[in-house]
């Protein structure tokens, strides 16, 4: 699947964002513990930037043009903290990392709209691939070789890699009780669903 700025698609790999893409419904959400505890522990800014190896400044700067907002809790005013979820933690390295290798804001911007509106499905075995001008979904190994025959693909992220990579550090880092606010020092992102598992049991 193919994500050019504007949003419009061509043959398949399809466009990120497009309406084209046959998988866009298709597929089961595939979680790990860290996902299914999104919901209950949040990041602050400075743990997100840590994780996602990117500066505040960055950060700031990406939730206010609306890039990469926190889906837990904006900030309102001065004195409030931003609280980022796992997965926006995850988009704010994959963001990072297309940054890094030149691709356009615009496209960058299309590709995590894309993934908010997917849910996330799939991540564990997801290639994003980049020509540099456009941003191109791979939900296979067959789809990676198609687009380096036609040349599009100069290089990939593994969102499965980006997000294990993820977990790994905010499990050295503080997280945030959504419900309490409580702080979870050295939290893994997956230990607060297990907790409570083991205690409904």
């Amino acid at each position: 699947m193919r994500i050019s700025g504007d949003g419009t698609a061509t043959g398949g790999p399809y466009p990120l964002g497009s309406s084209a893409d046959p998988t866009a419904s298709q597929h089961p959400v595939t979680a790990s513990r860290a996902a299914e505890a999104a919901d209950t522990v949040g990041y602050r800014g400075p743990t997100a930037c840590a994780a996602a190896g990117i500066t505040y400044r960055q950060l700031d700067y990406w939730a206010r043009t609306g890039l990469v907002e926190p889906s837990v809790r904006p900030a309102y005013g001065s004195g409030t903290q931003r609280l980022y979820s796992f997965r926006d933690v995850v988009v704010l390295k994959i963001v990072k990392r297309f940054l890094d290798t030149g691709v356009a804001l615009q496209n960058i911007r299309a590709a995590v709209q894309h993934l908010r509106a997917r849910g996330f499905q799939d991540l564990e075995r997801m290639t994003l691939m980049s020509d540099g001008a456009t941003v191109y979904e791979c939900l296979s190994p067959d789809e990676v070789v198609k687009l380096l025959q036609g040349g599009q693909g100069i290089f990939g992220i593994a969102v499965g890699v980006v997000w294990r990579d993820v977990e790994t550090a905010l499990s050295q880092l503080h997280g945030e009780r959504v419900d309490t606010g409580e702080t979870l020092i050295g939290n893994n992102p997956g230990d607060e669903l297990a907790r409570r598992r083991n205690k409904a049991g």
